[in-house]
């Protein structure tokens, strides 16, 4: 019990995006299931809410219960706009992915820190209609939550490669062959179909976002083996559920008691280019939750 109060003065509020066997019955201090609304439409589903070793973590399947929604429906700006609606400070992405790389081998973790976009389906922003805002993205991922989270994996037991490239495609269909080794040629090291604009959406909406993938299978490159299977895919993803878990216990333990303040706590404080006298209205309720800090600062002039 004494954890548990003491964690509820935690500055930290880690929301993690990923499946619903993340998290189970029981697994939570104070869990509840709650429905959120978003202004940019139908989220995944409720968040799951409540304290893990002293940290309070909100959960939401980015897939949806039972796995209902492919990739090029989730709505990634719902998911976001809901997490940051329930107060999260930092965002961690747990998601399968296919390995380019011979030494990247399924059952295996990466950290990843860089991401190329090949996705064409899915609203990329929360700006652009009625507020502009172009935010820096050289480096999508938070190197700090990216470290706590690779060191907290390494304590579950798995064995976790440090930093990676994740080209992001469209799917639902995997990648010809032609197209993955391209994508070996472009120097990534993994694939897969969620990570964009997922974590361009986080950026956005000033949420420090790391991306913990889990490989599940080498992609269509090794011309020797088989073409990617669906189900040797779920086999390893069951296989790591456990140590997936057991790394938001380690990452809970192992938060510093001090959240320093992110550059990208306050991203958007150089991003917005509109002037507040032409602000949309529309568009300022839509952002009440993702840029509500910065909007109130530049319309009142605020240093």
């Amino acid at each position: 019990m004494a954890r548990k109060q003491a964690g509820k003065t935690s500055p930290w509020h880690i929301g993690v995006i990923g499946g619903s066997g993340l998290y189970e019955p029981g697994a939570l201090e104070d869990a509840q299931e709650i429905p959120v609304a978003s202004a940019f439409g139908e989220p995944s589903g409720p968040v799951v809410t409540g304290w893990l070793e002293g940290v309070r973590f909100t959960f939401i399947a980015r897939h949806g219960a039972g796995h209902a929604r492919g990739p090029s429906h989730v709505n990634f700006r719902a998911n976001i706009d809901v997490l940051k609606r329930c107060g999260v400070t930092d965002v961690l992405a747990i998601s399968a992915i296919g390995s380019l790389q011979e030494e990247l081998a399924p059952g295996e973790f990466v950290a990843v820190d860089q991401l190329i976009d090949r996705t064409t389906g899915h609203e990329r922003s929360f700006f652009g209609d009625g507020i502009v805002a172009h935010v820096p993205l050289a480096d999508p991922v938070c190197p700090r939550l990216s470290g706590h989270a690779a060191k907290a994996a390494g304590k579950a037991g798995a064995k976790v490669h440090k930093g990676g490239t994740y080209v992001c495609i469209e799917g639902p269909q995997f990648s010809t062959r032609a197209e993955s080794h391209m994508y070996r040629s472009w120097g990534a090291q993994v694939i897969g179909m969620t990570a964009m604009p997922e974590a361009r959406l986080a950026r956005e909406a000033e949420l420090p976002y790391a991306l913990l993938g889990m490989v599940t299978d080498y992609d269509c490159w090794r011309d020797e083996t088989a073409d990617v299977d669906v189900t040797d895919i779920l086999s390893v993803m069951r296989a790591n559920a456990d140590k997936a878990r057991a790394t938001l216990v380690e990452l809970a333990r192992a938060l510093p008691a001090k959240r320093e303040a992110s550059p990208i706590d306050t991203v958007l404080d150089h991003a917005i280019i509109t002037a507040p006298d032409a602000w949309d209205a529309q568009a300022v309720s839509r952002l009440d939750a993702v840029a509500r800090r910065v909007l109130a600062k530049l319309r009142t002039g605020g240093e």
